[in-house]
């Protein structure tokens, strides 16, 4: 197919390409999404206008849960290698120092099967992350290749995206088609302008000043080794001990403050003065943003745009004060990643993919809702009402929270605790236990004959089932089930844990069940206290055998 002469661009010949997804944007949320797709097998477009990788500081915390999509990506050690755990957690404190509220601390191995947050360096982050995505030749990726259009052809089964993008290094015009196009390019995204999805505010939009340096040599001795949020009504801040030498200070602007001037050196470095100076650090970033508080109605296009989807900023933005941003995006990823593969390979019908805001849009509205009353409590200005505050928190002993562990909104989850958020276990993320290496093949481990009483070497139960469903229960549960049950467990390539291990084990005795069945992204489908139970549940599966959509 020819494009035409344009001034802005040369005339290429070349077939169309096509493939099954389409990622634009090449952040965080995108890299990731292009890394599980790809291990996946699916044939992946990546469009990202910038040449490179972002060189300044920008997010700089994730939670277990990130680490653990990471670990199922593949890249668990590369990540770990470039971040550090967060072990003293978050402290609230007044003007004097003293402290109101703590956000606890990490352990070293928490519910995930590591360490519950981590603080990193974005760069280095997305640098690891694309070499990910440079192991699989299945996935191309245009640097500088700006998508200036898309448009659905075809019709019924025969569905796609057209895209028209650019080359910005030569100005060459060029497109192809994809079976489905994520948005990951962020908060000015074209792909939700297109899409038609308004944005909902939710409350907060305050300019921050952000203020990143690097501690020189034998210095910085004496600043606090965890962050703090300080209330000061006379000027709200945040500290945070980021990675090796560097810090960071994010600051709000007040009335009278003039964001044009504020960021200049001159004008940040009195601001900070008692903890640190230009003899301490050398300055590496001061710019001013504005903390939104917003999320997208629709995630997924209507009609002609219903190939379209929204992840990471284009979706939702979040206030920094619970280092959720970044997260929610790998979130997103995560749930979207598998539900594509489902639908492109033929075991999913496309109605799959509504599943994805229903369930993710409450979970991320738990988070921005939790960061705007915190920005409350930071960002109180008036000396009556910071006083009231702090009466309120000193009380006792200082309060301490952990990071909120929502459940999905409506979606591919049933049985107990379902519609979620009813008190069970159905709809939240299961934790990484450690499990039995068992070392059978996927046929074997659902042939009676072959489930013996072995023992085997642990592994954490990632490490063993990979980006599949998982079946873990009591060895009589689960032999009981229907040959339909098995037959369905076969087609998805599910794993079966008939011997669950000692920590899994426990989890089913605390919740009062026999079964759990596991999606691939760990949250919890369901839980059953009976083979019966679990036959009902596992007719649920989506393994509809709907033709794979071109």
């Amino acid at each position: 197919m020819s494009t035409q002469q344009s001034a802005q661009g040369n005339v290429q010949q070349s077939a169309q390409p096509h493939y099954d997804i389409a990622i634009i944007g090449y952040g965080p949320t995108g890299a990731t999404l292009a890394k599980l797709l790809g291990q996946a097998g699916l044939s992946v477009a990546v469009f990202e206008r910038e040449a490179g990788i972002y060189p300044m500081p920008r997010a700089i915390h994730f939670d277990g849960e990130v680490m653990r999509v990471f670990q199922n990506a593949g890249l668990r050690a590369e990540v770990e290698a470039i971040s550090r755990p967060g072990l003293k957690g978050m402290h609230f404190v007044d003007a004097r120092g003293e402290t109101l509220l703590v956000r606890g601390g990490s352990a070293l191995n928490g519910m995930h099967g590591c360490a519950n947050n981590y603080y990193f360096h974005q760069p280095e982050l997305e640098a690891v992350l694309r070499e990910g995505v440079r192991q699989h030749a299945n996935v191309k990726v245009h640097l500088r290749h700006e998508v200036f259009a898309m448009a659905e052809q075809g019709e019924a089964n025969g569905k796609r995206v057209h895209l028209r993008y650019e080359n910005t290094a030569d100005g060459t015009l060029s497109s192809c088609t994809a079976s489905y196009v994520v948005g990951c390019d962020g908060a000015r995204s074209l792909t939700r302008r297109l899409m038609g999805s308004p944005m909902e505010d939710l409350g907060l939009h305050q300019p921050w000043l952000v203020f990143d340096v690097m501690l020189k040599e034998g210095r910085g001795a004496h600043l606090p080794d965890h962050t703090q949020q300080i209330c000061d009504p006379l000027r709200p801040m945040t500290y945070c001990n980021v990675l090796g030498a560097r810090r960071r200070w994010e600051i709000m602007l007040l009335p009278g403050d003039d964001p044009a001037s504020i960021a200049r050196p001159e004008n940040v470095w009195p601001l900070v003065a008692r903890w640190v100076t230009p003899e301490d650090a050398v300055l590496e970033r001061a710019a001013v943003y504005t903390f939104h508080s917003v999320i997208a109605r629709g995630w997924r296009g209507k009609g002609e745009a219903s190939r379209l989807l929204l992840a990471g900023d284009s979706a939702h933005q979040t206030p920094p004060f619970l280092g959720q941003g970044m997260c929610a995006g790998i979130r997103d990823a995560a749930n979207l990643a598998w539900k594509l593969v489902m639908v492109l390979r033929g075991q999913a019908g496309d109605a799959l993919l509504d599943t994805y805001e229903s369930e993710r849009a409450p979970h991320v509205r738990a988070f921005i809702d939790l960061a705007v009353r915190l920005g409350a409590i930071i960002q109180a200005t008036d000396p009556e009402v910071a006083r009231e505050r702090d009466r309120k928190f000193k009380g006792g002993a200082p309060e301490t929270f952990t990071f909120p562990a929502p459940p999905l909104g409506p979606g591919l989850h049933f049985g107990p605790g379902a519609p979620a958020g009813t008190g069970g276990p159905v709809g939240l993320s299961f934790p990484q236990p450690l499990v039995p290496d068992q070392k059978q093949s996927d046929e074997k481990q659902h042939d009676e004959s072959q489930c013996d009483e072995r023992q085997h070497d642990s592994k954490l139960l990632d490490e063993m089932a990979g980006q599949r469903f998982v079946v873990l229960g009591e060895a009589r549960v689960l032999r009981g089930v229907s040959d339909a049950t098995r037959t369905r467990w076969r087609a998805l390539g599910a794993m079966v844990f008939e011997q669950p291990g000692e920590e899994a084990g426990a989890w089913l005795k605390a919740q009062d069940t026999r079964a759990v069945v596991l999606r691939p992204d760990r949250y919890i489908m369901g839980v059953a206290g009976s083979a019966a139970g679990l036959d009902a549940l596992c007719a649920q599966l989506p393994v509809a055998g709907a033709p794979a959509r071109a």
